[in-house]
């Protein structure tokens, strides 16, 4: 086992450095985190030996071996086992044990989710269902950005429709008429700015919206 020390405990645990692991481990890293990473093959932890400062090669489903690593004072930590449904669940269980306060996990399906949750998990994602809902709404042209919530809720980004140029908001009622909200228009060769009641809109304007996921998508629809 190869190992470096554990750094401050707001590090983020990474655990599986798959396609899911690599590419939260890299985010983190390039929003300014240090990333404790553990995967069990060692060609993959030679491969980021030198981008992460604490990468080991361990068993994560065994709890002595997260507790001899140091990882009991860390906060957050990320499961990105996703196809060995076993090592997913005992290592979230192991982690739970620890007492990690933060925990998100993997899940390649709603049942695995589920037992997830009941061993200890905080937060299961579903980066393949996630994925192809999210082609799904961007496919037709319809909407530029889409991003779905939990409780039905989702913000798009989508362009003004023609009933809605060259009015106001206030004029247009987007709100009223179709139950969705315009947090902030983008004009050509411009900046984001805050969507306002006296707001007009132009040609080829592109709106960030939010609402209800079904208002959010029948108001796309008019473009």
């Amino acid at each position: 086992m190869a190992s470096k020390a554990p750094g401050e405990s707001d590090t983020v645990i990474v655990i599986g450095l798959g396609r899911f692991g690599s590419a939260v481990a890299d985010s983190l890293l390039r929003l300014g985190h240090e990333v404790f990473a553990i995967d069990t093959n060692a060609g993959i932890v030679q491969r980021w030996s030198d981008r992460l400062t604490h990468v080991v090669q361990a068993d994560a489903t065994d709890g002595e071996v997260l507790r001899q690593l140091g990882l009991a004072h860390f906060r957050h930590a990320v499961v990105g086992i996703g196809s060995d449904v076993e090592g997913s669940v005992l290592t979230v269980l192991a982690l739970a044990e620890l007492g990690i306060p933060d925990i998100w996990a993997k899940a390649a399906s709603t049942k695995h989710g589920c037992i997830l949750e009941r061993t200890g998990a905080h937060h299961v994602v579903y980066p393949e269902a996630s994925m192809g809902e999210r082609v799904a709404h961007l496919v037709t042209g319809k909407m530029i950005e889409f991003i779905a919530f939990e409780d039905g809720f989702a913000i798009a980004k989508t362009s003004a429709p023609a009933l809605a140029v060259g009015r106001t908001l206030a004029e247009s009622a987007l709100r009223t008429r179709y139950g969705i909200t315009v947090i902030g228009v983008k004009r050509a060769k411009a900046d984001f700015v805050q969507a306002l009641a006296d707001t007009r809109l132009g040609p080829g304007d592109l709106l960030i919206i939010s609402g209800p996921t079904q208002a959010v998508e029948a108001f796309a629809a008019l473009t």
